[in-house]
């Protein structure tokens, strides 16, 4: 049967198939599965039907063990029930996997396989999370392609039901996951004709009923319960056959042939690898490279993982095999191989195979690039019984050598490359243009998208082919008929020119004419341009961007069609027409003028293209080497790190790196300031500023979220050795001081919100945004002013905790990852400006741990003293109670040095001096602000002195002063997975503050709807605009009594935030501060240059109330907002995430966004009461 050919990923594929079989899904986001959970929400929400003829009913939980917990009682209860998960989230469904295929229950786990954190956190994709729960009892099934997702998802939902035993149906999380393919998709008529609905009749008949009510879950003693684990039996040993009776239906109806164990491969192969995933593609690939070639090779390609059929493996191996390679995707320390070896050694045991020898490798960890070099170098390897391919191990020497790279992929392919900067919208462009190629055209199409864990401003590499038949290279494009650089300073950066082939087509965007090309390329590039023939062409997409009111950074759609004109794969003006519509349809939601701005971003794109007529000279230009950091000066673990892994990684040759350079790192562990050598010059405009329109208020560094622009205060004869071009001022209020406004160029991410908030002179500003190159000049000065100490007396002048104070103190957090404009990091950074030199940070996982410690960046840094925060991040779930038990930690080995001190101090043999250095530390003993001078002190007495107890007390001297435990996150983290811990940890009554960034969504997995997410609110998991109130975190907190609990808006009122964060550590019990955040998923259509006005604009509004409630003070409430002035309406539709509903159904948002208004009076109502409240004490 024929068919329809649609150009998607695999996660839709997945969720296209699963839908039709689905009557409830509960969900919860986690990367890179929440694509299935949102499109099967956007569906229910536009109508779509199942088999049933019915929408699925789509439920958001409040973390993957509580959707796990959904599932099971959806299906106890007789609804065919479906989740989306992986990683950790699959990890905390294992008790209910457990207990759901003990009871029979036939549900679908769609997991997009993905690395688990072990030294780290992976977002990536390999088989742990998967092989984790090998054990449960369901059944599992592997897909290698997005084809293959497509085809093989109904088959686990149909044997599922039919054999009473819940799949796993796995794939390659992002190779497959995000991978986007042309491919066949079904018709739900053929699924329905798929399944047996009396199979159906019957699970729904022995669903729990009142009607006809039974008991499950008992309790069972000794004497019975082995006996009925293993009565399921019958049940494990009948499913692989019921899984080969729904693939023969598939192959039945589609022409394919899928077994429980696919051969591909020479018949008469010698050198046979078994292995599942998206590696299989590869594998297939490079086999008919070396058949073709008379080698005898062959792939055995798992589909039925459990219950695992050693006859349907036996019966699929050649019977001439000589050599069987197991590849692994995972990792077990300590065992005797990885899972799938240990099965296949087993299920040979005993056969004709039995004395057949069998290798055992690794590849591919977190989503490590498996090329077809390496297969080679599988097949070519007879004397490593274990190895691992695809990197270099120069420590256990498991590694197998390479050959040269090959080329495998079928000829006719067009390879395309395209080098973006993180937010650019080049990867959202790339995917259209993949769709229009692949949905317009006869050819295939493939795209696939790699980039670093930078919120914005990192690198993105988007891989894009096509050809005229199937393309089947699961790997990176290393040789590329069309490169395009979409961001002018990665020339010096990157090799990437040296990736095109002979005469293929270079497009650099940047506002360089022929002069300017010969000053700014490296000799390098303008050599194998000039020597290879290539076609090059340059575009000034920031001109364009601007000129249409796309703006600077948005370049995207006039590449896009910069692309289109340069690689003639369609006509033109079908070309312009096809990419008006993906553009209307993409941002359609963000109004009618986004629409027309693209419009002519994408008719400019294809005028403005200028060719480059290459000179005969370039050919004698000298190899200038790429501009890679290597620091001699900083403290020696960093210098280390930057120079062996943090220059290689950010240059892109983090693959080149052996495993002898991580034995220092091999716990996870990496030195703290290392973002600070980065200097990426990312900003497309920098700000300056103009000392005569200066007032010296330092609002611009406090709301800088990557601690750029910072004021600095010089003696007289500081001032006199600063560089010549260094601007100053006299400094207010401190005679004989100059003030001067420093800016570090190359670490700026341009986005404006300094010179937004700048008050200025006389309505002139004193920070205005220009070029970054005409402005580079600025950095030596921004350097210079970090050479000098800080100074105490400025900061006593004008107090640390006040807005002006706090700024002459350090940053220790700067340079993030974080997106320009973050509404995140300016409260993180105040925070470590004020307790930073004595903090524990425990982060939630989220876009705080993403922007907090990135490798191979940590932003997170030290003062001149060597101090600063310590940071860990443990899990998403669990970091409430990972705080605590660092503040545990403290107390019990504080409480120890504390009963010393006052051995010491009680002993007769003390000096005068020593007895008052014990005093005032036992004084201060809970006083944070107080106790580092006092531990100073209490050292300096006990140094040196013969006393053992007084060297017990010196030797863990780093733990005896008072830290600050800071518990960050998000509140994805706080109002939903890790409010138990939150609740817990504040009930506790112990000293700890616990920071939460609200953005009102799951801003890191893509801004997914939390219980921080107000009505009316679009969000993925919520596509009509989320029906109910958003949870009141603080009044919770409050219920306590005992918890100092504070909601800040900085951009509302500078001072209320400090004063806030001041007096939550200073409290002697538990606090909670609530930061609003703007964030890039609330659509701010005024941009992200304006956070800090969105955030005044909230307040104003009455949208946000900042308050604080201080348990120790006199009047315990504070209502620190002002009654609301501003139009409510108005601010909501000020942002996408609200307008978008008003312009799909704006019936809908009438009501909702009343119902918002309605609960932020009544909120105000209600806090307002709180005044009188607890002015009558």
């Amino acid at each position: 049967m024929a068919r329809k050919m649609k150009t998607m990923d695999g996660n839709h594929a997945a969720a296209h198939a699963s839908y039709a079989y689905t009557d409830v899904a509960a969900i919860y986001p986690i990367t890179p599965s929440s694509v299935m959970a949102e499109a099967t929400d956007e569906w229910a929400t536009e109508g779509r039907t199942n088999i049933f003829g019915q929408t699925v009913q789509v439920t958001e939980m409040q973390s993957e063990a509580g959707a796990a917990g959904t599932v099971h009682g959806s299906l106890a209860a007789g609804a065919l029930t479906t989740t989306y998960t992986a990683s950790q989230g699959l990890l905390l469904m294992i008790p209910n996997l457990y207990k759901i295929a003990g009871e029979q229950l036939p549900g679908v786990f769609n997991v997009s396989a993905r690395a688990l954190a072990t030294h780290a956190l992976s977002i990536f994709g390999d088989h742990s999370d998967i092989y984790a729960c090998r054990q449960t009892g369901c059944a599992m099934l592997c897909s290698s392609s997005v084809q293959e997702v497509m085809d093989l998802t109904p088959v686990a939902h149909c044997a599922a039901i039919k054999g009473k035993i819940p799949f796993i149906n796995f794939f390659d999380g992002f190779r497959t996951s995000h991978e986007i393919q042309k491919i066949e998709t079904w018709d739900y008529e053929d699924l329905k004709d798929l399944v047996d609905m009396d199979a159906i009749d019957a699970f729904r008949k022995n669903a729990l009923n009142p009607n006809h009510p039974c008991q499950r879950g008992s309790a069972q003693n000794p004497d019975i319960f082995f006996q009925a684990r293993e009565a399921c039996n019958p049940y494990y040993d009948a499913m692989p056959a019921i899984v080969q009776e729904y693939m023969d239906k598939v192959n039945a109806k589609i022409g394919t042939d899928y077994k429980l164990f696919n051969y591909y491969g020479a018949a008469d192969a010698e050198h046979i690898i078994i292995a599942m995933g998206s590696v299989c593609d590869t594998i297939e690939e490079t086999i008919d490279y070396l058949t073709a070639a008379g080698q005898k090779v062959g792939v055995v390609k798992v589909r039925l993982y459990r219950p695992f059929s050693a006859e349907a493996l036996v019966a699929a191996i050649p019977e001439t095999v000589k050599q069987i390679s197991v590849l692994d995707r995972t990792k077990e320390p300590g065992a005797l191989g990885e899972p799938l070896y240990l099965d296949v050694v087993a299920a040979l045991k005993g056969t004709k195979f039995h004395d057949i020898p069998v290798f055992t490798g690794r590849y591919g960890l977190g989503s490590k690039d498996t090329t077809p070099a390496q297969i080679v170098a599988v097949y070519n390897n007879n004397e490593k019984q274990k190895f691992t391919i695809g990197i270099e191990d120069d420590v256990t020497n498991l590694s197998l050598k390479l050959g040269d790279p090959i080329v495998t992929t079928p000829a006719g392919t067009i390879n395309c490359k395209f080098w973006g900067l993180g937010a650019d919208g080049t990867v959202g462009a790339n995917k259209n243009s993949i769709k229009i190629i692949g949905d317009n055209t006869d050819m295939y199409a493939q795209a696939y998208f790699d980039y670093d864990s930078k919120k914005s401003g990192g690198v993105t590499m988007s891989h894009l082919r096509f050809g005229h038949t199937p393309i089947k290279s699961t790997y990176l494009i290393r040789q590329a008929n069309f490169v395009a650089c979409h961001n002018p300073s990665y020339v010096r950066k990157y090799n990437m020119v040296q990736e095109l082939v002979d005469g293929g087509t270079f497009l650099l965007n940047c506002p360089w004419d022929m002069e300017g090309l010969e000053k700014h390329l490296p000799g390098q590039v303008k050599k194998y341009i000039a020597e290879h023939n290539i076609k090059f062409y340059t575009i000034d997409g920031v001109k364009i961007g601007i000129e249409t009111g796309m703006g600077p950074t948005r370049i995207n759609t006039i590449l896009q069609s910069a692309f289109f004109k340069l690689a003639d794969i369609i006509p033109a003006d079908k070309a312009n027409e096809l990419m008006k519509a993906a553009a209307k349809a993409t941002y359609g939601r963000k109004g009618e003028d986004v629409v027309m701005k693209n419009w002519a971003a994408i008719d400019a794109g294809a005028q403005q293209v200028v060719e480059v007529q290459v000179p005969e000279s370039w050919k004698n230009c000298e190899d200038e080497g790429l501009d890679m950091v290597h620091i001699t000066e900083g403290r020696e673990d960093v210098k280390k790190f930057v120079n062996t892994i943090q220059a290689k990684v950010n240059a892109q040759e983090g693959n080149t790196l052996p495993v002898s350079a991580f034995v220092d790192y091999v716990d996870g562990t990496t030195p703290s300031g290392s973002s600070a050598y980065e200097k990426r010059g990312i900003a497309v405009d920098v700000p300056v500023w103009n000392p005569d329109n200066c007032i010296q208020c330092n609002f611009c560094s406090y709301v800088c979220p990557h601690a750029v622009i910072r004021p600095v205060a010089m003696t007289e004869e500081e001032a006199a050795k600063a560089p010549a071009d260094m601007k100053q001022l006299p400094m207010t209020g401190m005679p004989g001081y100059k003030f001067s406004m420093t800016i570090s160029a190359l670490d700026c991410t341009g986005c404006g919100s300094c010179a937004n908030v700048c008050p200025g002179k006389k309505g002139e500003k004193a920070l205005t945004m220009a070029g970054l190159e005409e402005n580079l000049g600025e950095q030596k000065i921004f350097d210079f002013g970090r050479t000098l100490p800080i100074k105490e007396e400025v900061i006593a002048k004008f107090k640390e905790t006040t807005v002006k104070g706090s700024q002459f103190k350090q940053p220790l957090l700067e340079f993030s990852g974080a997106c320009a404009g973050c509404g995140e990091t300016p409260y993180a950074k105040l925070i470590t400006q004020l307790f930073g030199d004595r903090m524990y940070i425990s982060n939630a996982t989220g876009c705080s741990s993403i922007w907090g410690n990135s490798s191979p960046s940590t932003p997170y840094t030290v003062n001149a003293k060597g101090q600063g925060p310590a940071w860990d991040n443990s899990l998403f779930e669990d970091n409430a109670e990972f705080g605590y038990g660092m503040l545990l930690a403290q107390n019990a080995l504080r409480d120890g040095l504390k009963a010393k001190v006052e051995q010491v101090m009680a002993a007769e043999q003390a000096t005068e001096e020593i007895k008052a250095a014990c005093k005032e530390w036992l004084d201060t003993f809970g006083i944070g602000a107080l106790n580092g001078s006092a531990t100073d002190k209490l050292v300096a007495a006990l140094e040196g002195v013969d006393c053992d107890i007084c060297r017990e007390i010196v030797k863990n001297k780093d733990f005896l002063a008072k830290k600050s435990q800071w518990v960050f996150g998000g509140d994805g983290w706080a109002y939903d997975i890790g409010f138990g811990g939150v609740d817990h940890v504040l009930a506790s009554g112990k000293d700890i503050n616990i920071m939460v960034f609200d953005t009102e969504v799951y801003s890191n997995t893509g801004g997914q709807s939390s219980k921080a997410t107000p009505t009316g609110s679009v969000a993925q998991f919520a596509a009509g605009g989320k029906d109910v109130k958003k949870k009141d975190l603080a009044s919770i907190a409050m219920s306590y009594g005992y918890v100092y609990v504070a909601q800040i808006a900085m951009g509302a009122d500078y001072n209320q935030t400090v004063k806030a964060l001041a007096e939550a550590e200073a409290y002697p019990g538990p606090s909670l501060v609530i930061a609003y955040a703007p964030c890039i998923n609330h659509g701010i259509k005024k941009g992200m240059s304006k956070a800090q006005t969105e955030e005044k604009l909230a307040v104003e509004a009455g949208y946000w109330h900042n308050f604080r409630f201080n348990p120790a003070a006199e009047n315990k409430f504070t209502l620190d907002s002002k009654a609301p002035t501003g139009d409510y309406q108005a601010f909501l539709k000020g942002e996408v995430r609200y307008a978008s509903l008003a312009l799909k159904n704006p019936e809908r948002a009438a009501v909702l966004f009343e119902k918002n208004e309605e609960a932020a009076k009544e909120r105000y109502a209600y806090l307002s009461k709180l005044v009188a409240l607890y002015g009558k004490e």
